[in-house]
C-alpha cells in the first residue's frame, strides 16, 4: 500500500527532475533492480555490471527526483558505512493544473460577501434618494386647496404611498437578487469548464 500519492504539474520543478532521472535506460534498469529489494552501490554495480560512477550519478538522479530513497545504514567487516537504496512507496501522477476546489470556494464567497455588502449599502442609502414622504405631500395639498380638497388630497397621497412597496421592488433586494444570478451563472459556467476538462 503507498505511503502518499504525490499529483505533479507538467513544467514544475519536480516533474522535470523525475523526467531527467527517467531519461537514460540505465536509469530503468536500476528501478526495475530495486523493485526486487533494497541494494547497496556495489550490488547495483555487480548485478548490471556498469562502473560505480555510472551506478552513483544515476543513483543521485533518482534520490533527487524523490523516485528512490536510502532505506537503511548499514556497516561493512572493515566498518564503513554502506548505503542501502529502495524504491518509494508512493504513487506518482502527472496530470494538467485543475483549478482547486478550496480557491474556488473562497473566489465565490467573497464576491458573496461583496454582494451582501453592495445589498446593505443600497438598503442604507435608498431612503435618501426615495420619493417624499407623506407629510410633505398633505402640507403642499392643505396650502394648495381647501379644507375639504386637502383632506380628499391627502387621503389619496397615503392611499397611494401605501400601495407603492407592492407595486415596485425594493431596490436592495433587486440587487442582491441580481448579484446571486451572477454567482449562479460563473459557477455553471465554472462547472461546464471542469467537464469539459475531463
Amino acid at each position: 500500500m503507498t505511503e502518499d500519492v504525490v499529483v505533479l504539474e507538467p513544467g514544475d520543478e519536480q516533474a522535470t527532475k523525475i523526467a531527467k532521472a527517467m531519461s537514460s535506460q540505465t536509469a530503468s534498469d536500476i528501478l526495475s533492480l530495486l523493485a526486487a529489494g533494497a541494494k547497496s552501490l556495489t550490488d547495483i554495480t555487480e548485478q548490471l555490471k556498469i562502473p560505480l560512477t555510472t551506478v552513483k550519478y544515476h543513483t543521485e538522479n533518482l534520490l533527487d527526483a524523490g523516485l528512490i530513497k536510502i532505506s537503511e545504514t548499514r556497516y561493512s567487516i572493515k566498518g564503513r558505512e554502506v548505503k542501502m537504496y529502495a524504491l518509494t512507496d508512493r504513487l506518482l501522477i502527472v496530470a494538467p493544473k485543475r483549478t482547486n476546489v478550496r480557491d474556488l470556494l473562497l473566489k465565490y464567497s467573497s464576491l458573496f460577501a461583496i454582494v451582501v455588502a453592495g445589498s446593505l449599502s443600497v438598503f442604507a442609502l435608498a431612503p435618501l434618494f426615495g420619493p417624499q414622504a407623506v407629510p410633505e405631500a398633505a402640507s403642499f395639498a392643505m396650502n394648495s386647496a381647501g379644507a375639504e380638497g386637502g383632506r380628499v388630497y391627502v387621503a389619496k397621497a397615503v392611499s397611494d404611498t401605501a400601495l407603492a412597496p407592492s407595486a415596485s421592488l425594493d431596490p436592495a433586494l433587486a440587487f442582491f437578487c441580481g448579484g446571486v444570478l451572477v454567482i449562479i451563472v460563473l459557477l455553471c459556467y465554472e462547472a461546464y469548464l471542469w467537464k469539459k476538462r475531463r
